[in-house]
């Protein structure tokens, strides 16, 4: 009968640790200001725009992937990614990164990018028949 309630006991504190652990990984923060993001320790999601213009490297070698992003007020970093290219990146309108920054360069542990919509195209050409 005892087993029972401490059988049932350790249930519940692991499923609350589970759920405590859930809660802080999305309690992540957005971040546009990439001085903010230099000085913080703790993960955020940082979004800004690739910069062109640096273009971007693969190291095959150690697979990661390496570009130079720009915040709304002109703030620069160096983003490194351990894995491939998204597909999309170089048509990306917008980046968001997840990670740290330390070392002198973001560690993203995922990169998320958002395209030209098909749909706001089809609306600039329609609007100027």
């Amino acid at each position: 009968m005892k087993s029972k309630y401490i059988f049932g006991g350790v249930i519940i504190v692991l499923f609350l640790a589970i759920m405590g652990y859930l809660f802080t990984q999305s309690n992540i923060k957005y971040e546009d200001n990439f001085a903010v993001v230099k000085t913080t320790d703790k993960t955020v999601k940082a979004t800004g725009s690739w910069i062109k213009a640096k273009s971007y490297e693969m190291n095959r070698e150690q697979n990661t992937f390496s570009f130079y992003m720009s915040d709304a007020n002109g703030n620069e970093m160096k983003v490194v990614y351990e894995g491939a290219m998204p597909n999309n990146f170089e048509t990306a309108t917008s980046v968001v990164v997840t990670g740290s920054y330390r070392n002198g360069y973001f560690h993203a542990k995922d990169i998320l990018t958002k395209c030209p919509s098909k749909y706001e195209q089809q609306s600039v050409q329609s609007s100027s028949l």
